[in-house]
Parts: structure tokens; C-alpha cells; sequence
């Protein structure tokens, strides 16, 4: 009879374990229906995506975004959250082995009415140990690997974001020195023109309006120039906090002039499953949902029956001499219990846990779909920056040649000063449009490089994705 309440109690175990054991995987990406190609054309070429901003061939954009990869505050927490992961996951592995103690205690009493007093001495071992039977803190283990995963892919992330956003706001500043250098080339003209209008004024042939108009063409251009170095005055102490540097800590390095950064020609651009396995993002979104599946699975095994085993061995005696001269006492308790009546708290704990699981679930099919996106959009937007350069490259060149031959024609006096100022105000706008969407094209380069999932290395370790 004894073997065979045996064998069914060993059935039972396995059934009930059965039930603890954690849902099934996530949908392929997230049961996003994946493209098997882009939708837009990439740039042609090649260019590595795990440190894409040396391929734009200027020394200091690589220290900048090098620096802030060392130094970034907001690296310097997801370092932080992921050294506190792999902590955790250690105290919960903790649990899946015995525990030992040790205790010494010393005793003097005197009896009531007595003139001596007694010692009395203990030493002893305890030893404790809750077996995982149905595997919750097993469960546990795994969910809080999950986790760590999921923060080293977070970490990887903010890499990411962080290299992404220290190449824009370089390109946008050089973007931005680029305007004023056009703008401080158009005042100079414009200062010329202002001194040619008030000769014609000395010498009869012009009018004071045509002096105060020219006038205030100069102070306007001067007061843009103001502005755009301010605006590159706060994208350098951008870069400088970017960098884990104090806000005027890069004011040398920008002192000089330096040549426009030049894009790579172009990238090899992989199919959109290869992409989200590349994403860092994706990949944290996905180890999320593990996390809470395995929660899941916790919180059903904790429904079930809990084991523990205790085991102890004391030594007493009256001296600290004495103290194991005589036979040790020896205990080894086994028990098992089962909450019977809790108002539902366990019941609502897993609710919760698998309310958990339904949003990590929603959480990873957005990231897929915003991953989908981003390729998207940084393709479009290149490509339209790139054509639109193009076109503002000849409008630049006509109306350079349209704005000295009207200063020539205004000096032979055979157009209007109105003409003169148009095509200066024309010029103006023109080579500001230039320079913005050089700026454009650029950026638009890092964008498409960070929504490729570039700017870490795949192979450093945030595990397989199972996409």
C-alpha cells in the first residue's frame, strides 16, 4: 500500500507543478506581421553600424560621442539598474539552496533564596532548507534573469540614444555655425551696399530712404547673427552635459572652424526582421515579457503546497569546557502547509501578475511596430532631405549670380535700390536653407542609423532574441 500512495502522491506533484509552469513564448515580433522589405530606398554602400559615427571622418564628433559613452549620467543609471538586476537575481538564486546558522549563548541565573549562581552554556547549528517543488522559486530565478537581461538591453539602449543624440546636436551646432557664417558673408555685403548707398546720397544721386533702407537690412542680418550664436552657444553646453562634462567645458574645442562632417556614402540596409533583432529596444521589450511570464508562473506554483525542512544539533554544559563533552542534541523536523483561507490575496496576486503579463505583451508589440516605423520614416526623411539639398544647391548658385549682377547694375544706377535688396534678402534665405538641410541630410543619416538599432555591439551580450 506504502508504494503505491508513493507513486500517487508522485503524480499529484507532477500534475500540480504542471500547473506552474510559465506561458508560452511571445508571438513572432510581437504578432506584428513583419515585411520582408522596406518600403523606401536605402543609400547605397556599406558602413558598420556598431560605431557608425566614426564613418563620418571627424576626430571630434568620435572623442564627443566616445566621452559620453563613458560618462553620461543617464549610462551612468542604466549601469546602475543593471548591476542591480544581476543583484537580485543572485539573492533569488540564493533560495534555491539550504541555509546554515550558527548560535552561541551564554547563561548565569541564580535561583530565589539561593546564595550560587549557575552558568550555563549553548552552541549549535541550525540548518534550514524549503524545497522548490513546484518550482515558484525556480520561477522566480528565471524572472529575475529575465530582467537582468532585459537592463543589460536597456543599457544597450541608452548607448544607443545617447550616441544618437550627441551626433545630432554636433551636426545641428555645425549646422548652425554654417548659418552664420553665410549670414556674416551676406552683412558684410550688406555693409557694403549700406556704404555705396550713402556715397550715391552725398553725391545727389540717391535717396535718403535708400540709405535707411539698406541700413536696416545690415541691423537685421545682424540681429539674426546674434541669434544663431546663441543657438549654437546652447547646443555646444548640450554637448558638453551629453559628454558627463560642465556646460562651458568645450568652449576651446569650437573656437575654430572646421569643415562641414560628410555622412558615410551609404549602408548596408538589412531586411526589417534582421532590424529588430538588432534593436536593443526590442530586445528589452521582449525580455520584459519573459519576466512577467515567469512571474506568472511564480504566482501560480505559490497557490500550491509549501515544504521546509529544519535540522539542528546543540551542545550545552555548565562550564565553556564542558560545552560538547557530552552527546549533542539532534532535531530534524519535516513539514508541509497550504494556506486555506487568505480573502483572495493570492488569487488577486496573480491577477495581477498575469495583468502584468497582458500589458509586457502590448509593451513588446509597440516596440516592434515603433521599430518598424522609425526605419521607415528616417528612410523617407533622407531621402527627402537629400533631394531637397540638391534643389537649394542651384537655387544658392543662381541667386549668388543674381545678387552680383544686381549690385553692378545699382552702382551703374540702372535698377532701383528695392532690386538690390531683394536679391540680397533672396541670397540670404537661400544659403540659410542650404545650410539647414545639409543639417538635415546629416541627421537624418544618424536617425536612420540609431532606428537600425547602431551604436552598440549585438554580439556584447543582452542574450538571443527569439524573434
Amino acid at each position: 500500500m506504502f508504494p503505491m500512495n508513493r507513486a500517487a502522491l508522485a503524480v499529484a506533484l507532477l500534475t500540480l507543478a504542471g500547473c506552474a509552469s510559465p506561458p508560452a513564448g511571445p508571438p513572432k515580433a510581437g504578432g506584428v506581421t513583419v515585411p520582408d522589405a522596406w518600403s523606401q530606398a536605402a543609400p547605397a554602400g556599406s558602413a558598420a553600424l556598431a560605431q557608425w559615427w566614426r564613418g563620418f571622418g571627424d576626430p571630434l564628433l568620435v572623442q564627443l560621442v566616445d566621452d559620453a559613452q563613458k560618462a553620461n549620467t543617464d549610462l551612468g543609471i542604466a549601469r546602475a539598474n543593471l548591476r542591480q538586476a544581476r543583484a537580485l537575481r543572485e539573492q533569488a538564486a540564493a533560495g534555491l539552496w539550504p541555509s546554515l546558522g550558527v548560535s552561541v549563548s551564554a547563561q548565569r541565573s541564580r535561583a530565589a533564596g539561593a546564595s550560587a549562581s549557575g552558568n550555563l552554556f549553548n552552541a549549535g547549528f541550525d540548518a534550514s532548507w524549503e524545497p522548490d517543488i513546484f518550482g515558484a522559486t525556480a520561477h522566480g530565478v528565471a524572472g529575475n534573469e529575465a530582467q537582468a537581461q532585459a537592463s543589460a538591453a536597456t543599457l544597450a539602449s541608452t548607448e544607443v540614444s545617447v550616441a544618437a543624440e550627441v551626433a545630432v546636436s554636433y551636426l545641428q551646432l555645425r549646422g548652425t555655425q554654417a548659418r552664420a557664417a553665410f549670414a556674416r558673408e551676406n552683412l558684410a555685403a550688406q555693409e557694403q551696399t549700406l556704404q555705396i548707398a550713402q556715397w550715391r546720397e552725398q553725391a545727389g544721386l540717391g535717396s535718403s530712404l535708400e540709405t535707411s533702407q539698406a541700413r536696416s537690412a545690415v541691423e537685421q542680418t545682424r540681429a539674426q547673427l546674434l541669434v544663431l550664436d546663441a543657438s549654437a552657444l546652447q547646443t555646444q553646453h548640450a554637448l558638453a552635459v551629453l559628454s558627463g562634462r560642465p556646460p562651458a567645458a568645450l568652449a576651446t574645442q569650437f573656437q575654430a572652424a572646421a569643415p562641414w562632417p560628410q555622412p558615410p556614402r551609404g549602408l548596408a540596409l538589412a531586411i526589417p526582421a534582421a532590424v529588430l533583432r538588432q534593436r536593443p529596444d526590442v530586445l528589452a521589450a521582449e525580455w520584459q515579457w519573459h519576466a512577467a511570464a515567469e512571474r506568472v508562473a511564480q504566482a501560480d506554483a505559490q497557490m500550491l503546497p509549501a515544504a521546509q525542512l529544519r535540522a539542528s544539533l546543540a551542545w550545552s554544559g555548565v562550564t565553556l569546557g564542558s560545552v560538547g563533552s557530552l552527546a549533542a542534541a539532534r532535531s530534524l523536523v519535516a513539514s508541509i502547509g497550504q494556506t486555506l483561507f487568505d480573502h483572495g490575496a493570492r488569487s488577486a496576486q496573480r491577477d495581477a501578475q498575469r495583468a502584468a503579463l497582458d500589458a509586457a505583451s502590448e509593451s513588446y508589440r509597440a516596440s516592434v511596430l515603433a521599430a518598424l516605423r522609425d526605419v521607415e520614416d528616417a528612410l523617407s526623411a533622407l531621402g527627402a532631405s537629400r533631394e531637397r539639398l540638391v534643389a537649394l544647391d542651384a537655387a544658392e548658385q543662381a541667386t549668388r549670380d543674381a545678387a552680383l549682377l544686381a549690385n553692378h547694375r545699382y552702382e551703374s544706377g540702372l535698377i532701383d535700390f528695392q532690386t538690390v535688396l531683394d536679391t540680397q534678402r533672396t541670397l540670404l534665405n537661400v544659403q540659410d536653407s542650404v545650410a539647414s538641410a545639409r543639417t538635415d541630410v546629416a541627421t537624418n543619416h544618424v536617425r536612420l542609423y540609431k532606428a537600425l538599432g547602431g551604436g552598440w555591439n549585438p554580439a556584447a551580450g543582452t542574450g538571443e532574441s527569439s524573434l
